[in-house]
C-alpha cells in the first residue's frame, strides 16, 4: 500500500485535486480497484498536507434481484474509521429485465452516475473519487480511437458545473498490477460483481489488446501516460506544467510512439 498511496499522493499534488476541507465521497464498487482507493484515501488523511474528510458510497444495482453482501467491506471500513453507506436501487432491474439492452454497459453507467451524484450532494459531499487506473485510462483512450474515431479519455480532475461536484481519480498514476499487488499485500477483502455482462465487455477486449502491447514493450503504459500528459486532452496536463502539445503531436505520440514501439 505504500507504493499505491506515494502514487496517489503523487497525483494529488500535481492535480491539485484536494483541497483543506474538502469532503471527498468515494465510489465503491466492491472491486479491487475501489477497494484499495478507499484504504489508500483514509491513510492519506493521516499525513496529507490538506485536512479533508471522506465517506464511502456503494450503490447496490441489485442484479437479478439479489442484493450483494458487502459485510466484509463494512468491517474493513470500520477498522479505518472510514463512514460507509450503501444504497440499493432498481437498477439491474430496469436494464437487464425491463429494457433487455442489447448493450447493456451504456445505460446502466448512465444510471448509475445519475444516483452517485445524487447521493454524493446528499452526503454533503464537494467532491467524488473514482478508481480509475492507468490501465483503465489507456484502455479509454484506445476505445474512444478505435471504436469512435477520435482523440479522448475521461480527465484525472473534471468539474461537473451542472451539479458543482468535482470528480477526481487519485490512482491514474498507478497501474492495475501496482493495485493488484497492494490489495493482495494487505490482504483487502473484495466483493465480485454479479452483473451478467460481467467480463463479456468491449473494455475486456481492449483490455486484452494493452496486455498484448506490454508483453511486446514494457514501456508502453509510461509512453501513454507521457502522450496523454502532453496531448492537449482537457485536464491532462499536470498542474505545474504549462507544456501542451497540439492535436497533431498528440496523434503522433499516443498512436504512432506507442504502437510503432517508438522511443
Amino acid at each position: 500500500m505504500q507504493r499505491l498511496e506515494g502514487l496517489m499522493r503523487k497525483a494529488l499534488q500535481q492535480y491539485n485535486m484536494i483541497s483543506a476541507g474538502d469532503h471527498i465521497c468515494i465510489g465503491v464498487s466492491g472491486g479491487k480497484d475501489s477497494v484499495a482507493l478507499t484504504i489508500g484515501l483514509a491513510n492519506l488523511r493521516n499525513y496529507f498536507e490538506h485536512p479533508f474528510k471522506i465517506t464511502a458510497l456503494t450503490l447496490d444495482p441489485c442484479f437479478g434481484g439479489v442484493e450483494s453482501d458487502y459485510t466484509r467491506l463494512e468491517q474493513l471500513f470500520a477498522k479505518h474509521n472510514v463512514p460507509y453507506v450503501i444504497k440499493r436501487s432498481n437498477i439491474g432491474r430496469i436494464v437487464f429485465d425491463e429494457r433487455a439492452e442489447q448493450n447493456p454497459c451504456a445505460l446502466c453507467a448512465k444510471m448509475r452516475r445519475g444516483l452517485l451524484h445524487d447521493t454524493a450532494l446528499e452526503l454533503g459531499c464537494n467532491k467524488i473519487a473514482l478508481g480509475h487506473h492507468l490501465d483503465d485510462a489507456i484502455e479509454t483512450f484506445f476505445m474512444n480511437l478505435f471504436r469512435e474515431g477520435r482523440i479522448g479519455c475521461f480527465s484525472p480532475v473534471t468539474y461537473l458545473s451542472r451539479k458543482q461536484l468535482t470528480m477526481i481519480r487519485p490512482m491514474f498514476l498507478a497501474t492495475e498490477s501496482e493495485v493488484v499487488r497492494a490489495v493482495r499485500r494487505a490482504e483487502l477483502p473484495i466483493v465480485k460483481s454479479l452483473c451478467p455482462a460481467d467480463g463479456a465487455t468491449t473494455r475486456q477486449e481492449t483490455k486484452e489488446f494493452v496486455h498484448q502491447k506490454v508483453k511486446e514493450d514494457p514501456a508502453f503504459r509510461q509512453k501513454m501516460l507521457g502522450a496523454l500528459q502532453k496531448s492537449g486532452i482537457d485536464g491532462w496536463a499536470p498542474v505545474c506544467s504549462g507544456c501542451r502539445q497540439s492535436k497533431k503531436e498528440a496523434i503522433e505520440d499516443a498512436v504512432g510512439k506507442t504502437l510503432l514501439g517508438r522511443n
